[in-house]
Formats: C-alpha cells, structure tokens, sequence
C-alpha cells in the first residue's frame, strides 16, 4: 500500500488552503505557506543528492521550521530523524553515525553541538542552519531560511504504509540508544486516532479536533508525544499549532489566552505547573476544550483538583516511543475516572503477561504487551534487541500493569530501572557510564527517588577507587560535561562500597530500600 506521511500536511493544504496552520509568538503561516515551504525543502533535498530513504537528522526546538523540515524530508521519501535538542556533542555525534544521517538541520540553539558533532561524522555531508547569523554561518552550511524561500519544490514521494518514516532514539537500562523505526501506516494511524479519538467505537466515533482548533506545543516534537499528538494530530485536522520553545506554566497559559488555545496535552509536571504558578489564571485557560496527559502517571489528587478548579477533564493514555506512541487512553466520557489509563485504542490490542509470555487472569499484575498498526518495525540495525522486545509476536514495553473491572488498564510500575524525570526519560546506565569516566569512581550505580514537582530525581550512589575522592559538586560537574542536562544527577552519595549479589551485580533495590 503507497502511504507517505506528508501527505497529512499535503491533504491539509489542500482543504484549507487559507487557514492558520502554525502560530509563533504572533507570526502565522497558511497551510498552503507551510506546504509550499516544506516542498522546497524536499527539493534541495535531492537536489544535492539525498536520495528517498536517507535519513535526515533536525535538531531543532518547538519552532515552525522542524514542521517545515520534517514535513519537507518526508516529502523527499526520506527518514526522519529528530534529536533531542538537549543532548551534547558526543550523544548527537552517536546518534549521526549509527542512523547514518545524511543531512542535518540545526538551530540556532542548538547550532554549536550540532556543528561539533556533525563535523565528527564524515557521512553527514550537509548541514543547514536555522536562525543562525549571516556572520556566525560555518563554511559548507546553507541557511534553511534562503533554501525553503528560493528552492525548488518536490512533488510527494512515493513510499509504501510499512516503510520507515522517522527514526525515533530510545535506550533501555543498558547499552547504547537504540533507534526506533516508525512508519508511515503507524504514524499516520496515530494521528487520526488523536484527531478523532475514535478508540475502540469506530461507528460512534468523536471528531475531537476540527479545522481551525489551536493546540500548544509545550511538548518537545523531537519526542513521541509532542510528534503525533500535537503536531501530526493537529495537521491532520486543520488545526494550528502555537510553538512554546520551552514550557513556563505562566508564558504557556498567556499564549493559551492570546491564541484561543482549543487543545493541551503534557506531562503530568504540567498540570501541576499550572495548578500551583500564582501567576495563572483560571480565565487563561477558558478557551481549552480537550486535555491530554501522558509520559508518566497523573497523580489522582492532581488530576481532580485540575478539574475542580478549570472544569477540565484530563484523559490520560498511555504509549511508548516504540509505540508511535499511542496504545491506550481514556475516552472522552471517560475521562473522569481516575488512575488508569482506558483501553487500547482502535486496531491495537493489549495485554498482561506474566514471565513466561501467558496472559494473566484480569486483576493480577505482570508485563503490558502491545501490538498493532502502531509498532515500529524493529531497532535500526539491532535485530537481537529487536527480537527480545517483540518476543512472541508481541511488542514488550517492561512496564508493569493490570487490567481493572471496567477493562482499563492501569499501569503500576516500570520493570526496568527507567527513570521518568519531568517527562523527561533517563536512562541510568547512560549516567553510570559518566560516572564510571570519573578517575575517582571505583563503582557507581544511579536511580530513580520520588520528587514531588518532577515526578522523580536522578540519584547517584559512588564509592571511590583507594586512596582516591572527590566532592559532590566534582562528581556533578564531571557529569554535566558527558550527558544532557536533564540527565546529570542531582543527588549523590558516597558510599564505602555498594551493596552487591552473588555474582557481584549491584543490587538497586537494596539502594531504593
């Protein structure tokens, strides 16, 4: 089946021509602007010679040109393969050489790493740059700006429903990130199942998001969540997209207020942010009809007092990176039942699992199973990690649920040691391995401990090589230099030595205990 996922925008376009479909600070553009400007990109895309089927790397924050570049790759039949903007040097320049990316575009933010690590990996021949200075422009790099303004513009590539569209990072407790291939069916899927929330009653289907609804982009669309839920969803619809480049709960309910603000979906942190800033008022968020929460458990308490106080109601689902991501949610007259996460969405099953790959009986715990329109494809180039995670036929998502009376799903805990730190996944070997890099650090081992404005803290637990220390702050900033800022731990102990097993693995639990 030929499916291209531009062709959500290139449908969009061609119904509405003329309506909003991005908004940043008080610049717009038309679905006929963006589409035009995406082509282009498409264009000089192949132009200089990637070819459909190479990846392309942005590394770009909430800001209308990663709408523009992603749409614009997708519309060459390239692969998507979007960064976390927080990320340094030497995680981007993995992150290049393993998906073989052969272009990237970089932000002004984000241009100085781009550029460090885009110059360690030969095969990224082209670089382009957005909002960067005449002045500031390395050899080599075009501006992204004179290119979707004087290219020449690509008709839509033809790819099949299961080729891979973006190439999505994600890592488990050991071991390098891997990169999940989503395609173009899943993601396309995803994005009408947000758009029209049809989950599971297909002839009563709800037609959530209409032309001319405004979501905020307060997720960062280099992840899952913000990709499908509010960029992909929203274009699908012909609704428009406000850019926040990074979530302030004060900035974000006065752009709720100035740009109409229909539709909001974050991470638990955020509705908290907004329950508890003195700054927000509740007539700023009286425009918002829908609410999404996602990326971690909503606390109950939370989640009425959101209602309570704005007279929302929040529906909470539940998905992974692996998932395009969305597997589970609540239904809209649902919505107000709290602690579970509702039932799997239209074409996805799902189950629980005990260790031995059996269904469990409803009620009892054991492993949340997936699988779908909405899996990927597999790790890009890990067949053994793709094999032991769809294991059975089933996609393993390592978290840990059951199934209630009402035949919702209720997560309980991670099976992996995933910490989830303001929706932001981290993951503790990555940090163990700065740890480790310190000359001081004999052993070292990093967990997860409950905060109440993050959800949880990244703790780390060292013991010093003999004759050997450094302080708190030391080990802080060492690890500051190696892993994203959202990653390096705020919390350290030192210990003589840490607790370990029989065959001298550190035992985590008796440091959570």
């Amino acid at each position: 089946m030929s499916l291209n996922l531009a062709s959500v925008l290139r449908n969009s376009a061609a119904r509405y021509p003329t309506l909003t479909a991005t908004i940043s600070e008080d610049a717009r553009m038309t679905y006929a602007e963006l589409d035009e400007a995406a082509r282009r990109f498409a264009g000089e895309l192949l132009a200089t010679g990637v070819e459909p089927g190479d990846r392309v790397a942005l590394m770009i924050p909430n800001v209308p040109g990663f709408t523009i570049a992603h749409f614009g790759a997708l519309y060459a039949g390239c692969v998507v393969v979007p960064l976390n903007t927080l990320l340094v040097a030497n995680e981007v320049a993995f992150q290049l050489e393993d998906s073989e990316a052969r272009a990237l575009v970089v932000h002004a933010q984000t241009a100085s790493v781009g550029f460090e690590a885009a110059h360690r990996v030969p095969s990224c021949k082209h670089v382009y740059t957005l909002g960067v200075e005449v002045a500031s422009q390395p050899a080599g790099a075009k501006r992204f700006e004179e290119v979707i303004r004087t290219g020449a513009a690509a008709d839509l590539a033809q790819t099949a429903g299961d080729d891979t569209a973006v190439i999505l990072y994600t890592s488990g407790t050991t071991g390098k990130p891997k990169g999940a291939e989503l395609t173009h069916l899943g993601l396309f899927y995803n994005a009408q199942l947000v758009a029209e929330r049809n989950f599971g009653r297909w002839p009563d289907r709800i037609v959530i998001l209409q032309p001319g609804d405004v979501g905020i982009a307060v997720l960062p669309l280099y992840h899952a969540f913000g990709l499908t839920n509010i960029q992909n969803a929203l274009l699908y619809s012909g609704g428009a997209i406000s850019y926040q480049l990074r979530f302030c709960a004060a900035s974000a309910a006065e752009v709720i207020a100035r740009h109409r603000v229909t539709f909001f979906a974050g991470v638990p942190t955020m509705y908290i942010a907004l329950l508890n800033d003195p700054e927000v008022q509740n007539s700023q968020l009286a425009t918002l009809k829908y609410c999404v929460s996602g990326g971690a458990a909503l606390p109950i308490e939370v989640k009425q007092q959101f209602t309570q106080r704005f007279g929302l109601a929040v529906q909470e689902g539940y998905g992974l990176t692996e998932t395009s991501p969305l597997a589970c949610i609540q239904s809209i007259d649902e919505a107000a039942k709290a602690g579970t996460v509702g039932k799997a969405a239209y074409g996805v099953e799902m189950k629980i699992f005990d260790d031995q790959d059996r269904e469990v009986p409803r009620g009892e715990r054991g492993e949340i199973v997936i699988r779908g329109h909405n899996i990927m494809k597999g790790y890009f180039k890990r067949p053994e990690a793709t094999a032991a995670a769809m294991r059975s036929g089933w996609f393993h998502s390592g978290d840990i649920g059951y199934v209630d009376a009402d035949g919702d799903f209720v997560i309980v805990d991670r099976k992996k040691d995933l910490i989830i730190r303001g929706g932001y996944n981290v993951y503790p070997r990555e940090v163990e391995e700065a740890l480790y890099a310190h000359p001081a650090v004999a052993e070292a081992a990093v967990i997860g401990v409950p905060d109440a404005r993050l959800g949880e803290e990244v703790k780390a637990i060292v013991a010093f090589r003999p004759g050997m220390s450094a302080t708190v702050e030391q080990i802080v900033q060492h690890c500051k230099t190696l892993v994203a800022a959202y990653k390096y731990p705020r919390i350290v102990t030192i210990l003589d030595s840490l607790p370990k097993g029989p065959t001298g693995k550190i035992l985590k639990r008796a440091l959570r205990e």
